[in-house]
């Protein structure tokens, strides 16, 4: 008896280990996908030129401490490689109606 026991706890493990196979992230996953959208929600910002505060208001959704250091790293980028940013052709959609 004690050997089916055994054998039942680990392929209960095997299968809780599986989890993330199943598509359920951690906490700890999600928010390293979060930080990295908004460091690079940020760094687009700042490549697009525009100004971190419009940056903010553009994404208010998207944590702006990981959006200020996305900005910031691309700022340091552009400025050691000596980039100028690229104008945006397309206007967000509040912009558009709110002329």
């Amino acid at each position: 008896m004690p050997g089916h026991r055994r054998l039942t706890v680990l392929l209960l493990l095997a299968l809780l280990g599986g989890c993330e196979m199943l598509g359920i992230d951690s906490p700890e996953k999600l928010a390293a996908w979060k930080e990295g959208e908004g460091k690079a929600i940020g760094g687009a910002c700042r490549h697009a030129g525009r100004a971190i505060e419009d940056c903010y208001a553009l994404n208010a959704k998207v944590r702006k401490a990981a959006v200020f250091a996305g900005w910031r790293e691309m700022d340091e980028y552009m400025r050691e490689n000596k980039l100028e940013g690229v104008t945006p052709t397309l206007a967000h959609a509040e912009a558009r109606a709110n002329p």
